[in-house]
Order: structure tokens, then sequence, then C-alpha cells
């Protein structure tokens, strides 16, 4: 398995899994984008996101995502990093590639100064919960999101 900056040529299969992703979170309702849109924000300028995926030998396709970009905190003073999107296909789960996706995205994060990394998990989804824990992240329960859409 290879981590590797995303290409244009994975966002086809990029969006794909973001339609997956949204599947298991029963929130395929809400997906409207277009792999074009990913492909805008990833590689025209201004470029808005950064996407790391992990390559499967064999065969020679893509098995897992992150999709992350650069937040502000007036409390550090600093850019942090938010992780929008992680995911692992189902036949490739429990074989450490979510760990190391993570890994690497906190290792971007030191390399630039960023000295948070967010992202949020749904509740019910404990296994994520407890594998996030795992890594030593806080799932911080005194904050919820809030959200208005299409202003």
């Amino acid at each position: 398995m290879t981590i590797r900056n995303a290409t244009p040529d994975d966002c086809q299969e990029i969006h794909t899994m973001i339609c997956e992703l949204a599947s298991f979170e029963q929130l395929e309702h809400k997906v409207c984008s277009q792999s074009d849109d990913l492909k805008k924000a990833l590689f025209e300028k201004p470029i808005v996101a950064k996407c790391l995926v992990a390559e499967a030998k064999a065969p020679q396709s893509l098995a897992a995502f992150a999709l992350f970009y650069h937040n502000y905190s007036s409390f550090t003073g600093k850019q942090g990093i938010y992780l929008e999107d992680i995911y692992v296909r189902p036949d490739h789960r429990g074989t450490g590639i979510g760990k190391k996706l993570i890994l690497e995205v906190l290792r971007y994060a030191r390399e630039n100064n960023c000295p948070r990394v967010d992202w949020a998990v749904l509740d019910w989804n404990q296994k994520a919960i407890d594998f996030y824990r795992s890594l030593g992240a806080t799932v911080m329960s005194d904050w919820r999101i809030a959200r208005i859409e299409n202003p």
C-alpha cells in the first residue's frame, strides 16, 4: 500500500469514495458535488484543500483517502488543519491504512507549523471514536457543530 498525494486523475475515484462514505454515514442525499468540483478544489488556484490517497498494489486502485484543508485558530494565532473526510474502503479496513493516513496528515501539520488537527465524527460511529482515541485524539463532548446550509 502506497500513500501519496492525489493527482487530477484520482478525482473520479476519490469522488466515488466520498459517495461510499456518505452512504455509510446515511447521508448520501447530502452529496451534490461532482468529481470536477473536487478537481477544482485540489488543483486549480486558489487551491483550497489537499488530499492523500492510499493506493493498493494489486489491483492498482485507491483503497482510502484523507481530504483536509487549513483553518485558522484565533486562540493559537496559527493555522490548523481540518480533516474533512477520511475513508477506508471496507476490503481494506483493519490493515492499518487509516492509521497511516492520519499519521501522514499529522506529519503534514507538524511540517507546516499547525498546532492542531480537528475533525468531526458521528456520535453513533463507536468504532471510529475508539480508533481516534487509540491515536491519542480527544473526542470533545462539550462542543457541537453548528451549520447553516444555503445562506
